[in-house]
């Protein structure tokens, strides 16, 4: 493409849907990117509400994958297989978060799945009635996917918490300044809350080819329950791997940005969750103030400061009630699989002391996923991170690589 966009967007969630139409209300020409097939992100996925519907007057290119720069100024993105080069003034990264996934001894049984993952199975389409679904974790996600479940008419015998029931209403208590999470979350809470276990986790899966059964911790007591799924998640960690390639500072596991959501790469944005993970409220407000300032309004993004500082606030109170305690990372025996893509067991990781010794010795990071689902875990379990991000940050064909020089 010869003409340059004024902005381009890449993710399609509510942080980054928020921002393409504050800068397209401000005239610029904007064109909003996300490798799913529609907008809405994990939490709005398959529904039409206002936001998404607001979204169609922007340009939008679905299936499309972003995988670094060709040169300043210029996104490579790979949409159906093909390569794209997207020329830009302004680039705003609302790339989301994923599950956090913890090895214990069964996990990789099928019928193990995220908690968003099988949420996002069943709002495809998938059958759910009458099915035994134990969901297992840590973060509101857990609450919102049981309730969901639970609507569509799955049999949900136990959600499992492993923080403490004591950390969750503190968290509840954190959301009275939003009257409308408040009751949300309330609502949600009065739907599962007879099946709500909080210091419980998921010790073990079981199955012959298939997951039949978990055994649970609840408090001092170990049982074993039957079940056809467990959806299970500890929370989520972002998506930072494009920022990353882009040249974006982190800070610990988050992009850093400034007030008006720029990075440290001028002219790049960041919006969401890849921020701080605060939920739907925070990513709105962030988008909107990355949408104004791309469009260098100041002082229409400066009135939202406030709005912003009261969601991070929940942010802050989010993390310390999801703090993943010690026993999550003595599950795992020295013959569980930690990196599913090339399975690499537990006993192979043990011997070594930093993510770099152990990619190159193991090849753990170096399937499919680059890392994203067994990189939390190898932190959480050895406390090693992987520092070192490189581009493609998501696999692309050969085609785009060599369109990219």
């Amino acid at each position: 493409m010869s003409d340059a966009y004024d902005v381009l967007v890449v993710g399609a969630g509510p942080a980054g849907m928020t921002a393409a139409m504050s800068a397209a209300r401000h005239g610029l020409g904007v064109l909003l990117l996300d490798d799913n097939p529609a907008a809405g992100g994990q939490i709005w996925r398959g529904e039409q509400n206002t936001a998404i519907k607001s979204v169609e007057s922007v340009p939008r290119s679905f299936g499309t994958r972003a995988v670094g720069l060709t040169r300043p100024g210029v996104l490579l993105a790979e949409q159906n297989g093909f390569p794209l080069e997207l020329p830009f003034r302004k680039l705003v990264l609302a790339t989301g978060a994923r599950e956090r996934f913890l090895p214990f001894p069964g996990w990789t049984l099928p019928g193990v799945v995220g908690a968003g993952g099988l949420q996002a199975f069943v709002k495809s389409g998938l059958p759910i009635d009458g099915k035994t679904v134990v969901v297992a974790g840590t973060g509101p996600l857990l609450g919102e996917v049981a309730s969901f479940l639970m609507s569509k008419g799955a049999r949900v015998p136990v959600v499992l918490e492993q923080a403490s029931l004591r950390a969750l209403l503190r968290l509840v208590a954190a959301l009275r300044h939003a009257p409308g999470k408040l009751s949300d979350a309330l609502g949600i809470l009065g739907h599962v809350g007879k099946v709500l276990r909080g210091n419980s986790w998921v010790v073990e899966a079981h199955g012959d080819g298939k997951l039949e059964a978990v055994t649970i911790r609840s408090g001092a007591r170990t049982l074993r329950v039957p079940c056809d799924y467990l959806a299970c998640g500890f929370h989520i960690v972002p998506n930072t791997e494009l920022a990353a390639v882009l040249g974006c500072r982190l800070d610990d596991d988050y992009v850093a940005t400034d007030s008006i959501q720029q990075t440290s790469v001028p002219g790049i944005y960041c919006a969401g969750e890849t921020c701080g993970i605060g939920g739907v409220g925070k990513a709105l407000v962030e988008g909107e103030i990355a949408g104004h300032a791309v469009a260098g309004d100041a002082a229409s993004a400066r009135r939202l400061f406030k709005r912003r500082d009261r969601a991070r606030r929940f942010e802050a109170a989010l993390e310390l009630a999801t703090r993943l305690r010690p026993e999550l990372g003595q599950l795992a025996r020295p013959d569980t699989i930690v990196c599913r893509c090339e399975d690499v067991r537990l006993r192979d990781l043990a011997v070594f002391r930093d993510w770099r010794s152990a990619k190159v010795q193991t090849r753990c990071g170096m399937g499919p996923c680059q890392g994203r689902v067994c990189g939390p875990a190898v932190e959480a379990l050895f406390g090693c991170r992987n520092e070192s991000v490189r581009p493609p940050c998501l696999p692309v064909k050969v085609r785009t690589l060599a369109a990219g020089g």
